[in-house]
This record gives structure tokens, C-alpha cells and sequence, in this order.
């Protein structure tokens, strides 16, 4: 078998080569034609592919001999659709010992039934002796009262004797679209096929006096056309309106003709008034120098404080530049602050506030309905007491529960922000009752960010 394909390989190229030393041939294609073929159902080597690998199959010489397939007759019709495809069908009859997936082969086969359409793929007409094709297609099975659908594929080739008759090899894989009687396996078919009408006798050709070549036909002769390829005019010579600037607008329509523009504009580029690099039609502000991020216009101030909003860390809110566009915070504000953070008291080793911190919280509240775009940071900071985890989670506590008073008397939480640090930021000596006593306290930082 191995012997057979490299055969048919070396057959190809051979033919390919003579083809391409040839004069393009006069179209043709395969007449209406008649056949009958002997054919062998091929279960065993698709069976061991399927179960190993198509090289393990070949390098180990288990593809099957021609004993241990099943022959069968099969009748075709053949008819050119062009030059390079061909319908092809075909009915065939056999008694093959059909393997089944799991591995299991019939001991008594019954006739099984096979027809399929396909359509070969030709790699030359039917002028040539010698022709290779690839066939796919579809079909059915029909083996003991049961039909299953199938699809061929495979390669082939033709030699055609005078355009009347031709001998045919090809082998097909059969894959099974249902499998309930059928699985894959191999078609090998040897036949012959005879053209059903007469051929017909070809018109003798007139001759007729050949016309003046004109190859663009822009009506000028090539001999007095300097651009004889390319459909001009006379007043260039048959040579195109020049385009000096490429911009598909030739010179006598461009009004910028060594600039490339748009139709729209005469032949002259889409304008750019206000000189920012970004032309007038995808300019929103074309009055004004912008950037491209912004369609043109400038980047925006929406406060209006002088400083962009790409640089204002309080765009919605007038401030100054040294305090990166927001606001200055008034020193009376950071001064209660302070004063209110310094005396509020939670119980000891918990985050329940003592009730003498009230007055110093409502203040904090009065400050913030006061000032509505005023903002607060607050901080909870513990001793050394303890477990480092210990003191992390009281200062989150307690950073918290100062945020959830402020909540309750209506300050709204998108202002409100709170967070832990535990004993990570001492401002005294932990070693002394005192310096501990000035690292357990609550931070509040006012800010408009």
C-alpha cells in the first residue's frame, strides 16, 4: 500500500510539471458519462489508526492486505459542473466485515448497500491524459434493515482515453455521521467510465483581422499612447490627469495640488483654525486651542479657580493652587478640631465612647453642617499595651465608632472617613504612664479632597 501512494505522489508532481509547460487549454469539461468499478471495504486499517496512529499503523507495516478486505461492485454517473469539479455518484453493493467501535467484527456479513454524491475537485481539465482530484461528499449506508448516513473523502486520479472513456483509481475514507451499522473504514475502487452522448465536433475558428491594440481602452492605440497600460487622455498624451499630491484628486479639480487634501475641500486639507493639531471637523472647539483628549477644546476648570481639572484635586470647588486647587482650611477650623479630638474617651480596652466625649463631637458635627463640602479624616491611635493585632483592631474600633456618632447626628458618609494605625505612630515614649496616655487618641483631619 505504502508503495501505491508514493506511486501516485510521484504521478502528480510528473503531471504537474508537464501542465505548467503547456499553453493555457481551451475550457472543457467532463462529459455525461457512465461506470462501473470493483471496490474493497477497507474496516481493519482504519481500525488500528483509529485505535494507535496513522504512523504507528504504517511504520509497523499493520496496514491491510487486500486478502483481508471485502470486495464489492458499485455503478457510477460522472458530469462536468466546469473545467475543475465534476458531480460524481455512485451506488454500490458489498458483504464487508464491518468493525464496530469497540472493536468487534461481523463473522456472518449481509449485504450492505452504498450510495453517495460527491464532488471531485480536478487538478486539470479533461484535455489532459492524466488527472489527480480530491472527492468530498455525502451518502448513505443501508446494512441489514438499517440506514446510516456517511461522508467520503479522498483523492483520486483519471486517465482519459480520446475524451470517450477513462480508467479511475481512488480511495475514500468513509466517516460515519450515525454509526448504529456502520463505523469508519476505507474505499479502494479500480473502474472504468464511458461519455453517454457523442462527442461534439468543435466550430473551425474564424479568423478576423486583429484591431489596433489599445490595452487601457481610453480609445488612443498603444503606438501613440504614452501610458498604454493606463486609461488617460489625449491632451496628456493617453497619459492620465497628473495628481501631483496623490490625494486621488487630479490637478486640474486641486486647489492644493502640491498638498494633499479631500474633495470636500477643493483638494486642499480639512482646516485646523485655531492651529492645536486637530483639524476643524473633529474639533469641538474649533476657535480655540484644545488637546485631542477633549475633542480639541482645552482641558476644563469647572470651579473656575484658575487651575485645570486635570490639576485640581477639588475640581467642583474653588481653592488655590498651594493647596492643589482646593481650599484652604481655615485655622479656627483645624483649631476646634484639634481640641475636640483631644477630648474625646472611650472606656478602657474598648470602643464604647464615654458620654463626656458628646459635647466635643457635637461640636465637630456643628463645624461640619456649618462648612458642607468639608470633609474629615479620622484616626484611632493606641499604646504598646497588648498584642500589636490587639491594638490594630481597638484603633480601628474606636476610629469607627467616632465615625458612627458623627453618622447619626446626620452627617452624610460619603464626608466621613475613619481608620485604624494601632501603635504605629507613637508621638510620646511608651515607657512612661504619661508618654502612653498621649499615644491612645483620636486624630480628626479636615480636608475638601
Amino acid at each position: 500500500m505504502k508503495k501505491i501512494l508514493v506511486t501516485l505522489l510521484a504521478l502528480v508532481c510528473g503531471t504537474a510539471v508537464f501542465a505548467q509547460t503547456q499553453t493555457t487549454p481551451k475550457a472543457y469539461k467532463r462529459p455525461s458519462s457512465i461506470g462501473f468499478s470493483l471496490f474493497f471495504n477497507d474496516y481493519l486499517t482504519a481500525n488500528r489508526i483509529r485505535t494507535t496512529s496513522f504512523n504507528n499503523t504504517a511504520n509497523s507495516k499493520q496496514l491491510a492486505k487486500f486478502r483481508e478486505m471485502d470486495p464489492g461492485l458499485a455503478i457510477h454517473y460522472f458530469k462536468g459542473i466546469n473545467n475543475f469539479i465534476d458531480f460524481a455518484g455512485s451506488v454500490g453493493g458489498s458483504q464487508p466485515r464491518i468493525i464496530f467501535a469497540d472493536g468487534t467484527r461481523l463473522s456472518d456479513p449481509k449485504l450492505q448497500l452504498e450510495a453517495d454524491a460527491s464532488a471531485q475537485f480536478k487538478l486539470f481539465s479533461e484535455r489532459y491524459l492524466f488527472t489527480p482530484y480530491a472527492t468530498l461528499g455525502i451518502g448513505a449506508s443501508h446494512y441489514d434493515g438499517t440506514f446510516d448516513a456517511i461522508i467520503p473523502a479522498g483523492v483520486g486520479f483519471k486517465f482519459n482515453i480520446f475524451n470517450e472513456a477513462g480508467l479511475f483509481a481512488d480511495a475514500t475514507y468513509r466517516i460515519p455521521v450515525t454509526n448504529r451499522m456502520n463505523n469508519y473504514h476505507f474505499v479502494y475502487r479500480f473502474g472504468f467510465s464511458a461519455r453517454l452522448s457523442k462527442k461534439k465536433e468543435e466550430p473551425k475558428p474564424v479568423v478576423v483581422p486583429e484591431p489596433p491594440k489599445d490595452t487601457d481602452a481610453d480609445g488612443i492605440i498603444d503606438s501613440l499612447d504614452r501610458c498604454p497600460t493606463v486609461a488617460g487622455i489625449a491632451k496628456y498624451n493617453g497619459c492620465p490627469i497628473p495628481d501631483t499630491d496623490k490625494d486621488g484628486i487630479n490637478d486640474e479639480e486641486d486647489q492644493c495640488p502640491t498638498v494633499a487634501g479631500i474633495a470636500k475641500y477643493k483638494g486642499c486639507p480639512i482646516p485646523d483654525t485655531d492651529k492645536d493639531g486637530i483639524n476643524d471637523e473633529e474639533d469641538r472647539c474649533p476657535n480655540v486651542a484644545g488637546v485631542a483628549r477633549y475633542q480639541g477644546c482645552p482641558v476644563p476648570d469647572t470651579d473656575n479657580d484658575g487651575i485645570n481639572d486635570e490639576e485640581d484635586r477639588c475640581p467642583n470647588l474653588a481653592g488655590v493652587r498651594e493647596n492643589n486647587g482646593c481650599p484652604e482650611i481655615k485655622q479656627e477650623t483645624i483649631v476646634r478640631m484639634n481640641k475636640n479630638a483631644s477630648r474625646i474617651f472611650f472606656v478602657t480596652g474598648k470602643a464604647t465612647l464615654q458620654k463626656t466625649s458628646y459635647t466635643a463631637l457635637n461640636d465637630v458635627v456643628k463645624l461640619m453642617n456649618e462648612d458642607t463640602n468639608l470633609k474629615l479624616y479620622i484616626e484611632g491611635h493606641t499604646d504598646n499595651v497588648g498584642s500589636d493585632e490587639y491594638n490594630q483592631k481597638l484603633s480601628e474600633d474606636r476610629a469607627a465608632s467616632v465615625r458612627t456618632y458623627l453618622l447619626s447626628k446626620g452627617v452624610p458618609e460619603s464626608r466621613i472617613q475613619s481608620q485604624g494605625f494601632g501603635e504605629s505612630k507613637p508621638i510620646a515614649d511608651n515607657k512612661t504612664a504619661a508618654g502612653r496616655a498621649k499615644n491612645r487618641r483620636v486624630v480628626m483631619r479636615p480636608s475638601y479632597e
